[in-house]
């Protein structure tokens, strides 16, 4: 498990309960969940190949960047990437697959269109160009791979929205209508160890729960399960640019067996606003 943090520790753990041996790899493995192996190592760094275990079957990249700068992105979705996989590619047995947590951030279309893994990939910044780069490396190694391209994570210590609207501090942009795409951590890990067992997995796969939903409608689902106050309409910032979102297809990851469990944003923050309950 090359990068364990939020998405990373809860595969890993899945991974544990199934009776597997896991190895956690971080520059400074802290607070890993039991039962996990910790591997102290620098994924850009140039000795990284010669501290991997050498029996690895499976490997996951979960690294996340520091920051939201390009020189933070290129580091871990980039350089870390490809000095894993010049690591691995040498080996005489390298592992039978390497799963990768892209983001749907390569995409490019803001007005509200319906996207899959065959829609053209147009990112408007560098962080989808970045994860694009990383694909791209990925997919040309000798190894087998899936890059799970996740949309936005959302899940336990990760309830910043439930909680503005529980706080009354969120707002909507009067007359502005953009469509958000999400996944539950629990189904993202779910996902990637579902992917990772397949006797054959595509190599490309949207990451994100069923129903793209219109921001508005989060909101104010979220505002009536809470009894909280709706949220208040604020003028829209009359520089921005019309930007409505666009709505990410799971159907390849459901055709491939995944069961959701947190089909849509209600089940998954109907779960998170119980946890919260005294």
């Amino acid at each position: 498990m090359a990068g364990c943090g939020y998405v990373g520790s809860a595969l890993a753990a899945r991974f544990v309960s199934d009776g597997a041996r896991v190895v956690g790899l971080s520059r400074t493995p802290r607070g890993l969940p039991d039962g996990v192996t910790a591997l102290a190592a620098d994924l850009a760094g140039p000795d990284l190949a010669s501290v991997l275990p050498t029996d690895l079957d499976l490997v996951f990249y979960t690294a996340a960047a520091d920051g939201g700068d390009e020189r933070a992105y290129r580091a871990a979705y980039v350089t870390g990437l490809a000095n894993l996989l010049d690591g691995l590619e040498s080996r005489p047995r390298p592992p039978r697959r390497v799963l990768f947590t892209s983001s749907t951030s390569v995409y490019g279309q803001c007005a509200g269109e319906w996207v899959d893994e065959d829609s053209p990939t147009e990112p408007p910044n560098h962080r989808g160009r970045i994860m694009l780069e990383a694909e791209a490396r990925l997919g040309a190694s000798p190894i087998a791979s899936v890059a799970l391209r996740l949309g936005g994570i959302y899940g336990p210590g990760r309830t910043r929205l439930l909680e503005s609207v529980r706080a009354g501090r969120a707002t909507l942009a009067r007359g502005v209508k953009r469509y958000t795409n999400r996944i539950h951590r629990d189904d993202a890990a779910g996902a990637l160890r579902h992917l990772a067992l397949l006797d054959e997995a595509p190599p490309l796969v949207l990451g994100v729960d069923d129903e793209p939903a219109e921001r508005g409608e989060v909101l104010r689902w979220l505002a009536d399960a809470l009894a909280a106050p709706e949220p208040a309409e604020v003028e829209p910032d009359p520089g921005a640019a019309p930007d409505a979102g666009k709505r990410c297809r799971n159907a390849l990851l459901r055709s491939t067996g995944y069961a959701l469990r947190y089909p849509t944003f209600r089940e998954g923050y109907a779960a998170l606003a119980r946890q919260r309950e005294p």
